[in-house]
């Protein structure tokens, strides 16, 4: 038989669990964050590499007027421009990572962000329809939205 836990035990129960739980989300966000800036750096020198090369060809084929290799040339810069991309995507989510170890450090670390949104009746979202006027804005004090 099971005997019931008091509400001391249940609470220190909880609390041991959160803590275990926030313990592993800040390792797990560590070694992202490790494993990121570490892409990031060859992110960097790939796409300097890419674009210098795909300039270098593009001056050279509009000197030599050769078709090939100013469209490989071009076709360099556009993967430069994705590389590049790719580092702003990483450097974003580095950035929310470093709230999220911020918060776990304040203290103030809710796991997973908020799962339930709550629907304020002031500020409706964009493209709610009600019948009294077509369409409600996101923020109620403005009037022009």
């Amino acid at each position: 038989m099971v005997t019931p836990k008091t509400n001391d035990e249940t609470a220190l129960e909880i609390s041991s669990i959160m803590q275990q739980n926030k313990l592993s989300d800040l390792k797990r966000f560590l070694q992202q964050r490790q494993c990121l800036n570490f892409i990031n750096t060859v992110l960097v020198y790939l796409f300097h590499l890419v674009q210098s090369s795909g300039i270098l060809l593009s001056s050279y084929a509009a000197g030599t007027n050769n078709a090939k290799w100013a469209w490989v040339g071009i076709t360099l810069n556009v993967a430069a421009t994705l590389i590049h991309s790719y580092e702003k995507t990483n450097n974003s989510i580095l950035d929310k990572l470093l709230v999220s170890v911020k918060q776990i450090h304040d203290g103030t670390y809710v796991d997973e962000g908020v799962m339930v949104d709550t629907k304020d009746e002031t500020k409706p979202l964009i493209g709610l329809h009600d019948s009294k006027n077509n369409s409600k804005s996101y923020n109620s004090t403005d009037e022009n939205m």
